[in-house]
């Protein structure tokens, strides 16, 4: 069976799709390549006509991830309250429910920093957030101010996650997004 030109193309794309996804939900350690590759219908063998390594293949994933959130920031940035509606999807339900959508930091920049593998992808996705958030604040410190606030919106949405109870989990939620709300004024 002969495949089109660009199969080989299409094929690393769902990959990197797919292992983005994965890592941002289960980790980048629990995410193994069999499972990845039989997910899409692909055998384990394969993997390695696309990438010389589940390294290469994480740094690929991850810049996938941030330009998937660079287009959402990029709508909240430009609404009339940009850092109110940065923090309120951040730190929202749909949010802490949807990793695989959602910011690559909480789940992937830890388990990075943990295995000692800290990723300059990881640094251009938290530099761009910290430069959207500190275009929206006025006076000094604003550079502080910014690293404080990606700092907390991180912090609370790996908390809620990390929670069983649900109600507990939107209390975090609820009452870091108010704070930072109130403080930004």
């Amino acid at each position: 069976m002969r495949y089109s030109q660009d199969h080989k193309a299409q094929t690393h794309q769902r990959i990197i799709k797919e292992a983005s996804a994965r890592f941002r939900r289960d980790g980048i350690g629990a995410t193994g390549l069999q499972p990845l590759m039989k997910a899409l219908g692909l055998t384990h063998g394969g993997f390695y006509s696309h990438f010389k390594s589940k390294d290469e293949l994480v740094e690929k994933a991850l810049v996938a991830a941030g330009e998937q959130v660079e287009g959402v920031c990029a709508e909240l940035f430009a609404s009339e309250r940009p850092l109110d509606a940065f923090i309120d999807t951040y730190l929202s339900e749909w949010h802490r429910t949807s990793p695989h959508e959602g910011c690559p930091l909480p789940t992937m920049s830890s388990e990075l920093g943990l295995r000692g593998q800290a990723s300059p992808t990881s640094d251009a996705v938290l530099n761009a957030r910290l430069e959207q958030v500190q275009g929206t604040l006025e006076g000094e410190n604003a550079t502080e101010r910014s690293i404080v606030i990606m700092s907390t919106l991180v912090g609370a949405l790996l908390l809620s996650r990390s929670v069983e109870n649900a109600e507990l989990a939107q209390r975090i939620l609820d009452v870091t997004r108010n704070h930072l709300k109130q403080s930004s004024d």
